[in-house]
């Protein structure tokens, strides 16, 4: 049975976890699971749109405890490969060309915040719960550091990696980890009307966006780059897509991408 709900409704997938019972928690298999499931999604050029969540009250609890307890018993070679699985399956949620809206409707522990940091945007639920426990354990949030650190920013890292205190989605939106806060029955609306945004939006365009977000975040301000920037968006304003967006925009039409209603 797969730990993953994949549901495909057009141009958007919707990707669960779906282990409530251990509250969306990770072992070996979900975290297999999600790497092949993002890799494929990613592949898939007529997706527009990728929404991750979890199934039940809880996003993602971090390690699940009976993975946890085999671990214990781990060489360090052991160690090693399957903190590695977990490093190469949030790079590809993060690397997936296809935007991620994350969906946390609760708790959100350890290596479920690295989850959520891997998204492109984020909305929570006002009951949401974030917690970088690691240091509980005498761990570390090792392979998700990159990307939480620049999730939320360093000052903020700085606090809760070695507090590991639980904050609110309140104040995960104040520190810019998550975009938009909203009650849980109005959670999978907010959640749509993202999406939507994404879909009216050139296809192409889209995907190269997020890519470029990736690319020159923390990047000098050197030759190189603008000339990198300059290169692209003259890619963009010569390809099909982008003739066509600008033409739609000059003669007061709807762009092709955009379905007649």
């Amino acid at each position: 049975m797969s730990s993953l709900d994949i549901q495909r409704q057009g141009a958007v997938a919707r990707v669960f976890l779906n282990r409530p019972d251990v509250r969306n928690a990770f072992n070996d298999e979900v975290i297999a699971e999600l790497s092949a499931a993002f890799t494929e999604l990613g592949a898939d050029t007529s997706l527009r749109a990728i929404v991750l969540g979890g199934h039940g009250k809880a996003f993602c609890a971090g390690a699940d405890l009976s993975w946890m307890r085999a671990m214990a018993d781990y060489s360090w070679e052991q160690n090693r490969a399957d903190a590695q699985a977990l490093a190469d399956m949030l790079w590809a949620v993060y690397s997936c060309p296809v935007p991620v809206v994350g969906r946390v409707q609760g708790d959100c522990y350890a290596g479920g915040v690295g989850l959520a940091a891997v998204c492109d945007v984020l909305v929570a639920s006002d009951v949401a719960a974030f917690c970088l426990s690691e240091a509980k354990l005498g761990l570390l949030p090792g392979t998700i550091s990159p990307y939480v650190v620049r999730a939320m920013g360093e000052q903020a890292a700085r606090r809760y990696f070695v507090t590991a205190e639980r904050f609110s989605a309140a104040r995960a939106q104040a520190l810019g980890f998550v975009h938009e806060v909203c009650t849980l029955d109005a959670l999978d609306a907010k959640v749509d009307e993202i999406v939507a945004s994404l879909v009216d939006n050139g296809p192409m365009a889209t995907r190269a966006c997020k890519r470029l977000v990736q690319d020159v975040a923390g990047m000098p301000l050197t030759a190189a780059l603008r000339e990198d920037t300059a290169r692209r968006i003259a890619d963009i304003r010569a390809s099909d897509e982008g003739r066509e967006g600008v033409q739609a925009f000059l003669n007061k039409r709807k762009p092709s991408w955009l379905p007649e209603k």
